[in-house]
């Protein structure tokens, strides 16, 4: 099964994405003998990407957040507990995170309050680690111009031209070895501004097991 999508592009492409699927895009009057003829001649392709895709490790994968499921904090599981409640809340303790609410369980509601609390935690965690490894690294004399911690879809971080630096609020679900990756990571683009040789040998001065830190982080998706 796959899914079309119709424009005025002039070339046929095909993408495989973990929640769409297969998603062929063609120009419009494309005929469906022409776009099957297409899906044939990559079925090898799609089959491996498919493969690669059913192999990755989704953040509250088929949760439907409730009471007595586990989901992460810093890389560890912790039991959530949904209360009855005259009110809405999220506190944790014990490795228990717990979230009162009013009415009938509703997954989605639950998932918009953890994603709320997350990025409020993480704040404070994240900033703290950058710091720490800010200091842990002094000898190497990165000068970020600024740090912030802020929802990002499609990267755990980022690093502009200005020497602004960003990560990702959801680093704090995974174990912190994840978050201190990420940030030495963008602090080398302080230094090099793209993935050349130069970015990888300085990467791997300062810390010599990204790799297998990276591949680890490379089968986690949000």
């Amino acid at each position: 099964m796959y899914t079309v999508q119709y424009s005025r592009r002039r070339t046929l492409g095909i993408g495989v994405c973990p929640d769409k699927g297969v998603v062929v895009r063609v120009p419009v009057g494309t005929s469906r003998k022409v776009i099957d003829e297409i899906i044939n001649e990559k079925s090898d392709w799609i089959r491996k990407a498919q493969k690669y895709h059913s192999s990755l490790t989704r953040l509250d994968q088929n949760s439907r957040f409730g009471d007595g499921e586990s989901i992460l904090y810093r890389g560890e599981e912790n039991l959530l507990r949904v209360i009855p409640s005259d009110k809405y809340y999220i506190r944790r303790s014990n490795h228990t995170i717990e979230v009162g609410i009013t009415g009938k369980h509703n997954p989605q509601l639950i998932k918009t309050m953890l994603e709320s609390w997350y990025k409020v935690v993480a704040v404070p965690i994240l900033t703290e680690l950058f710091h720490k490894t800010l200091s842990e690294y002094k000898e190497f004399a990165f000068s970020p111009s600024g740090f912030s911690v802020r929802k990002m879809k499609k990267r755990w971080g980022s690093c502009t031209s200005k020497g602004k630096i960003a990560i990702s609020y959801d680093l704090v679900r995974l174990d912190p070895v994840f978050a201190r990756y990420v940030i030495l990571h963008e602090l080398c683009h302080l230094r090099h501004h793209n993935h050349g040789q130069g970015f990888y040998n300085l990467l791997s001065d300062i810390y010599p097991d990204w790799r297998a830190v990276r591949e680890k982080l490379k089968q986690i998706i949000r």
